[in-house]
């Protein structure tokens, strides 16, 4: 999973360069961990990281320019994005 989390971090970056490297990696985690726990208690079976590269890549198309003004809107990841110098 780290290679696919690597790729899907390249591909967020593409698509909104006011991401740094690390934030667009936190984000990319951030996305599969709760896709993951969202799926699980909705009651699917894990269908592998397959489904969850799919998914991740749908949202990075649909609002991976935006996805840094999100932040700010929400709290349970606003603390995690902070600049490191704030």
């Amino acid at each position: 999973m780290n290679e696919t989390i690597e790729e899907l971090t390249v591909e967020l970056r593409e698509k909104n360069p006011n991401l740094s490297d690390e934030k667009a990696r936190t984000w990319i985690e951030l996305l599969v961990s709760d896709f993951e726990a969202s799926y699980a208690k909705a009651g699917y079976d894990y269908q592998g990281t397959a489904v969850v590269e799919k998914v991740i890549r749908q949202w990075i198309s649909s609002y991976g320019d935006k996805i840094h003004e999100f932040a700010g809107s929400n709290p349970k990841y606003a603390h995690l994005l902070k600049d490191r110098e704030n």
